[in-house]
């Protein structure tokens, strides 16, 4: 199995049981309530939300660190709109130093990180590479980081990509961040599963697909 792959399986499995476990025994995190999550973040003060950043950030520049967990966390200790603001700074910063990265050092330093995901080959005018940039953060099946490291080989200018990434990542942030804050104050209803349900049967099809070109590459390594 590709390395890059296994991490991403270990999560995937690790987060499904914990939802599962969630769902079926709640009674078992009825002493984890967000009285004692709000005392633990005012134990930690500001170290918590620049932990919350430098995940975010980590998970951007290190592919294929998972984010989603982080945001869920975030919303959870900070709720809805500081948690999303949270990610949403984590997830800028990261995507600019991915970006700068590349505009640095150039293709084989992403190759060596992304493989054959490098070659996105991002073209066009700066205005259709910033829409590019735009739609890929509002479309989960996209790689968030491959998306910035791609970026910064291309001539799309630094502001216009961090423009389009900001205001793409608002809604997912906001998403996540409010699962997680849901999650934590009892109030996560059947809408709230059935989304997360979908998403994860959504992302299983995604998971073989990209499992069976790993496969593929291997063999043609081989």
């Amino acid at each position: 199995m590709n390395q890059r792959i296994r991490p991403i399986l270990y999560v995937l499995t690790f987060f499904a049981l914990g939802l599962l476990l969630l769902a079926w025994s709640p009674e078992q995190f009825s002493s984890f309530d967000r009285e004692t999550v709000e005392h633990f973040v005012s134990d930690i003060g500001v170290i918590g939300p620049a932990l919350i950043i430098l995940l975010m950030i980590v998970a951007v520049v290190a592919s294929p660190i998972p984010s989603a967990p982080i945001a869920l966390a975030a919303g959870a200790a900070y709720g809805h709109y500081a948690g999303a603001a949270y990610v949403a700074i984590g997830s800028e910063l990261g995507a600019m130093i991915a970006f700068l990265v590349t505009r640095h050092l150039g293709r084989d330093a992403v190759v060596k990180v992304l493989g054959s995901k490098a070659d996105y080959g991002l073209l066009g005018s700066q205005n259709a590479l910033t829409v590019i940039v735009f739609s890929s953060r509002l479309l989960p099946f996209i790689s968030f980081d491959a998306m910035s490291y791609a970026a910064g080989l291309s001539g799309l200018h630094l502001w216009r990509f961090m423009l389009a990434t900001f205001a793409g990542i608002i809604p997912a942030s906001f998403v996540l961040a409010h699962f997680g804050s849901e999650a934590m104050s009892g109030d996560f209803g059947a809408a709230e599963w059935l989304t997360l349900g979908l998403g994860f049967l959504t992302a299983m099809p995604l998971l073989i697909i990209a499992l069976r070109r790993s496969r593929s590459d291997d063999r043609h390594q081989a």
